[in-house]
């Protein structure tokens, strides 16, 4: 199992210095991917609740940097590490601007960028975008649409219920041929089918295991009912630890408990059949140094078993 590790883009740590220590560290200790998130607003009330325990967002969140401007940065400084967004919010600009972005990104990588799409959570944030919050699905696909024309063709033109892209050629192809690999974090019986049906894996976040891999389990179905290689897929998972003192009982894990109980957990799911793992220090409550700590400690903890 590959293990990545979320770089400093939302809180205190959102900085020149802090994105180029953890890059640059993480490439040093061994992991294999670095990860960034999305957010255009903080609002102090969010209209919907955040998709955790207690509801609240966490306060991280009101210093955040762009994920793809950031991912470039971070992209200057490795060489080796794969560069992913968990989750990119795809939906907020035009797909033939995203397009263009991306396939940059995946270019001056020299190849290491791994496409992570999320619908967001919060109807806020599409109001400050302008763009609906009904209708987030067929948007989603209709964006799939135009990045695999972009992609593939060297002419290119799209004509759909949202979007016109007159006739243009396209001359900047990303390195990864045919594409870099496009991910999506979803959990509804839609968004597993679309998953298994036309994406190249899945970005959960923590949860029990056995809940996991049957959610996993309606991905591949999916996958072999539309005569896709489900072998060909990959799961991504998302690991926000909230670090206890003391262990927590089995009903509080993955939510939270000890740096060990997150080790056992990972080494749980690499059992299971997750393919690659990545952790997000910046959820808890930790200085810089201390995160850069925790990743070692993690990571060599992991590895031991």
């Amino acid at each position: 199992m590959r293990l990545g590790l979320a770089l400093p883009t939302f809180g205190p740590d959102a900085t020149p210095e802090g994105v180029l220590r953890v890059c640059r560290t993480a490439e040093e200790m061994g992991y294999d991917s670095l990860w960034t998130g999305d957010r255009v607003l903080a609002p102090r009330v969010p209209s919907a609740p955040y998709p955790s325990r207690d509801g609240a967002m966490p306060r991280v969140y009101e210093n955040h940097m762009d994920p793809l401007v950031a991912l470039t940065f971070a992209a200057s400084h490795t060489s080796r590490v794969r560069l992913g967004t968990s989750t990119l919010n795809g939906l907020w600009q035009p797909p033939i601007m995203l397009a263009r972005s991306l396939t940059t990104l995946d270019v001056l990588s020299q190849g290491r960028l791994t496409v992570g799409f999320g619908l967001g959570w919060m109807p806020d944030e599409y109001t400050a975008v302008s763009v609906p919050w009904k209708g987030r699905g067929a948007r989603l696909d209709e964006t799939l649409d135009v990045l695999e024309g972009y992609w593939a063709e060297d002419v290119f033109a799209h004509e759909g219920p949202l979007f016109t892209i007159p006739e243009t050629v396209v001359g900047l192809k990303p390195r990864q041929r045919p594409k870099p690999p496009v991910l999506l974090a979803a959990f509804t019986p839609a968004g597993l089918r679309r998953i298994g049906r036309r994406l190249d894996g899945w970005l959960p976040v923590a949860m029990p295991l056995a809940h996991l891999m049957g959610m996993w389990d309606t991905v591949v179905k999916e996958a072999v009912e539309a005569d896709r290689d489900p072998s060909a897929l990959h799961i991504a998972l998302r690991v926000n630890p909230e670090l206890t003192d003391t262990r927590t009982g089995p009903e509080e894990m993955p939510g939270a408990g000890t740096l060990d109980q997150y080790i056992d957990y990972a080494r749980a799911a690499a059992e299971a059949g997750v393919h690659e793992l990545f952790v997000d220090f910046g959820q808890t409550h930790t200085t810089l140094a201390e995160r850069v700590d925790l990743a070692g400690r993690f990571l060599e903890g992991v590895r031991a078993g």
